[in-house]
């Protein structure tokens, strides 16, 4: 497996941060998987996926450049730079743009675990990929930002909320089940791969969580910035696809039912608003009578009030059929293992 060597005060300054591009690049994997984890996912590509192979059909260099990048093994770097608090896409993505050509002809080569092909050994490879990340990002992401956006916040929120409440082992455990996992002696699990480990104690350590459900990975500008990329939870993710069940929904109303259903995970009444669409006058009330009903209970973490299920309102779900952890395709689970080859220092991008 491979791991992090970090110390206290590196966890301590760790913090949570949304990337556009990252968002943009997991969508990017999961048009290229062609296969979505729940419903929510699999109307979005009925949407976007013939367009997009389209693109790819009329140009070979890219079809290659993408399906060479994103590798059987691990993720060429210089697809996924490691996000900065507060950039933009366009800050973003320009710097995919800069990548000197041969260090992206160095990346490719280690994600395909051998020589390039004759149609990639040219210099235009950065400009190709960044042109594409730009289309992903404009024709099938953009459009939805802002709710993707609240999506991702609620993750957030619930993130930071379970660290008040769990410590930190809780949540890194929780990131990305079966990779990530807090080791003790202040080692952080973050894939399978038996690579070396790496001491990162005094380094900027990002957490950056993506809707897209089965894609995650790593990422590092060696000394300086590490970041782990993680699927949020999925039913925050599938705002399209979330079944509430019939017999819940009559006991509580439709409505309602869905609020208890979501509180798998903590949320603010802004982010179940944003989640569900429901006014926010309607979601007090709801919440109202879920906490009157001791099925929810709410509690302070910063200046935000969380609420979430109680141990009453998870039988209530249970009973209901609504485990939707249970369910296939809900969970956080994550895509095959991507990442870096053991030799590069050029900085890093591994699933």
């Amino acid at each position: 497996m491979g791991w992090w060597q970090l110390n206290a005060d590196t966890l301590a300054r760790s913090r949570f941060v949304i990337s556009p591009l990252a968002e943009t690049f997991a969508c990017l994997k999961l048009l290229h998987a062609g296969e979505g984890a729940h419903p929510g996912e699999r109307e979005w590509l009925r949407a976007h996926l013939p367009a997009y192979q389209a693109l790819l059909g009329a140009d070979p260099v890219t079809a290659r450049l993408v399906e060479t990048g994103l590798g059987r093994l691990w993720i060429a770097d210089f697809l996924t730079p490691t996000p900065r608090d507060g950039e933009g896409f366009a800050e973003e993505v320009a710097r995919v743009r800069s990548t000197p050509a041969d260090a992206a002809r160095a990346h490719l080569r280690v994600s395909l675990a051998g020589p390039l092909p004759a149609v990639l050994d040219r210099d235009d490879l950065p400009e190709r990929a960044a042109a594409l990340l730009e289309w992903v990002w404009e024709e099938a992401v953009r459009p939805s930002w802002a709710r993707r956006r609240r999506v991702l916040e609620a993750d957030v929120v619930a993130r930071t909320a379970q660290v008040s409440r769990g410590g930190w082992a809780s949540v890194l455990d929780s990131l990305r089940p079966g990779r990530t996992r807090w080791l003790g002696e202040n080692r952080l699990q973050i894939n399978l791969h038996e690579y070396p480990p790496r001491e990162i104690s005094g380094a900027e350590m990002l957490f950056v969580p993506v809707t897209p459900q089965r894609h995650g990975w790593v990422a590092w500008e060696e000394g300086e910035r590490y970041a782990v990329v993680y699927a949020c939870a999925g039913v925050l993710a599938d705002t399209g696809g979330r079944a509430v069940p019939a017999g819940l929904g009559a006991l509580l109303g439709a409505a309602r039912a869905e609020v208890l259903v979501l509180l798998d995970s903590p949320m603010s009444t802004t982010h179940l608003t944003a989640v569900t669409g429901q006014g926010l006058g309607s979601m007090g009330r709801h919440l109202k009578v879920l906490r009157e009903a001791g099925l929810v209970a709410r509690w302070r973490s910063g200046r935000s009030v969380l609420y979430a299920r109680t141990a009453a309102g998870e039988v209530l779900v249970d009973a209901g059929g609504a485990g939707l952890g249970d369910e296939p395709g809900r969970g956080p689970g994550l895509g095959a293992e991507a990442g870096r080859g053991p030799g590069m220092s050029l900085g890093g991008t591994r699933e």
